[in-house]
């Protein structure tokens, strides 16, 4: 499967019918981002089962910002509506690869339980907390 564009209009579309994506915050004027396309591209065409997906923070500004991406390139990995993973910084091909694995290991009833015993709700992976709901925000 190609590379799918992610935009605020697809987003939500793309996550809720597709039980595994993983997705790549990047922007045409960032050199990690550059390096790091071709290792996602090889990725995705040994994955052919998994959504393969692209957000330009540039063009999707709106979007990047609903994730607080603070940097780029940023992996993130969304299963069954749960981010289950994000990190900033170009993966070498082999981390990609065992990133990759251990997702698809995950036993994702487990995951929603410890997600509903923590009090975090289980809500799709597009809910993000308002400012003031925000982890280590100063109540006043």
């Amino acid at each position: 499967m190609a590379t799918v564009e992610l935009t605020k209009e697809n987003f939500d579309r793309t996550v809720s019918e597709n039980p595994f994506v993983l997705i790549d915050f990047w922007a045409g004027w960032c050199r990690p981002c550059l390096q790091f396309a071709p290792v996602y591209e090889k990725a995705a065409q040994a994955h052919p089962d998994l959504v393969f997906a692209k957000v330009d923070t540039e063009a999707q500004q709106e979007l990047a910002a609903a994730f607080q991406i603070t940097s780029i390139p940023t992996l993130m990995i969304v299963r069954d509506q749960v981010a289950i993973f994000a990190q900033p910084g170009a993966l070498p091909e082999a981390a990609l690869t065992d990133l990759i694995e251990q997702a698809r290991a995950l036993d994702m009833d487990e995951v929603k339980a410890k997600i509903a015993e923590s009090g975090q709700g289980g809500g799709p992976a597009t809910e993000q907390p308002r400012p003031d709901e925000a982890p280590g925000t100063p109540q006043s």
